[in-house]
């Protein structure tokens, strides 16, 4: 069997109090982060790692798993172990929702995935009414009925998202929101066709780890975490006319804010 390249990985520490599982680990991590390992590179065979570092196949196993529950690396049955891809979609929350986008007809999410060089998808799609729960009605001003638009959206067939949209009944029944189609540049459009220009967002954002169906839903490796989002849209009359709960795959996505300095 062949060594490995000189300088991708370093030796153990015998003198080192730390299991030899985790300092295996941490020198796969540091080849990772200096670029050693690409992105969907696939990392050495675990019969490779034991040569090189003189250990069980156990310990290399525990020192993967580590890897694996940060989100490092993903491992696919019989092909191995690969390093997971950096978040591919830049989220600019200062732009997602600029005007100029929805007078071209296009909606946030179209926007930041042509920006990315992706397929935009859209699958999943639920639209009905219903009561809501206490949060969401507080928010929107303690509506009895509320239209809810649920869905998922996916960049290139892999799942990144998935969203409900909650909207007072009074706007949303009878119009187009109603549509599981709402038309060119999405319900933001619509709202202020009907004569709600939107002012303002304000977004709640939590990072942690998914449920189980939301583990199957978004389609994550052990490890990865959902980034929670909950977002508020007022209109110039100070009414929230959305609430939207969103719920993002973590590696696929990075949160980028531009904020005044005055």
């Amino acid at each position: 069997m062949a060594a490995l390249p000189s300088g991708v990985l370093g030796d153990l520490d015998p003198t080192s109090d730390r299991a030899v599982f985790r300092q295996i680990a941490d020198q796969i991590r540091e080849a990772i982060d200096r670029g050693r390992f690409k992105e969907g590179a696939k990392l050495p065979s675990e019969s490779e790692l034991v040569e090189h570092f003189g250990v069980s196949r156990m310990t290399v196993r525990n020192a993967l798993s580590i890897l694996q529950s940060e989100g490092l690396v993903s491992s696919e049955h019989g092909k191995g172990v690969f390093v997971r891809p950096r978040p591919p979609v830049r989220r600019l929350a200062s732009d997602r929702f600029a005007r100029r986008h929805r007078e071209q007809g296009k909606s946030a999410f179209t926007v930041e995935a042509e920006a990315a060089g992706s397929k935009p998808e859209v699958d999943s799609l639920e639209v009905r009414e219903e009561k809501p729960a206490p949060d969401i009605s507080a928010r929107l001003g303690s509506p009895r009925k509320v239209l809810a638009r649920r869905r998922r959206y996916l960049l290139d067939g892999r799942p990144v998202e998935a969203a409900v949209s909650y909207l007072p009944l009074d706007l949303a029944r009878g119009t187009q929101i109603a549509e599981p189609n709402p038309g060119p540049g999405g319900i933001y459009a619509r709202l202020e066709e009907l004569g709600h220009r939107l002012d303002h967002f304000d977004e709640e954002v939590r990072a942690r780890m998914p449920s189980p169906s939301e583990v199957k839903m978004l389609r994550l490796s052990s490890g990865v975490p959902v980034i929670s989002l909950i977002r508020t849209a007022y209109d110039t009359d100070g009414r929230a006319v959305e609430v939207c709960d969103t719920v993002m795959a973590a590696d696929a996505y990075v949160l980028a804010y531009q904020l005044p300095a005055n």
